[in-house]
């Protein structure tokens, strides 16, 4: 089992910066990739941005050159960067994390861009 905890949301003014944190925990060992996920109201859950363990990072097209992920294997913990942020970045962000044969979620953190 991995435990997720999610940190750094909030409300922001379009054009601002928000650092979303996850903290895992549980058997840490066997995660792979990690990342976050957003849903807006009404829409479905998409990826944002995504990191293996060995450092290799993909994004979505809508948040590229703007988010960025790193991840902290020592303190188990990836980061979400998000800059020049957007009114239609407004969403639940949900952290992940997947193992061989599982996939976990965070409780979801809301981020809200507006003026």
């Amino acid at each position: 089992q991995v435990q997720l905890v999610e940190s750094g949301g909030g409300l922001v003014q379009p054009g601002g910066s928000l650092r979303l944190s996850c903290a895992a925990s549980g058997i840490i060992s066997t995660v792979n990739t990690m990342g976050w996920y957003r849903q807006a109201p009404g829409k479905q859950r998409d990826l944002v941005a995504g990191i293996h363990r060995t450092g290799s990072t993909n994004y979505a097209s809508s948040v590229e050159g703007r988010f960025t992920i790193s991840r902290d294997n020592g303190e188990n913990t990836v980061f979400l960067q998000m800059n020049s942020l957007k009114p239609e970045d407004t969403a639940v962000y949900y952290c992940y994390a997947t193992t061989a044969g599982s996939v976990y979620w965070g409780q979801g953190t809301q981020v809200t861009v507006s003026s």
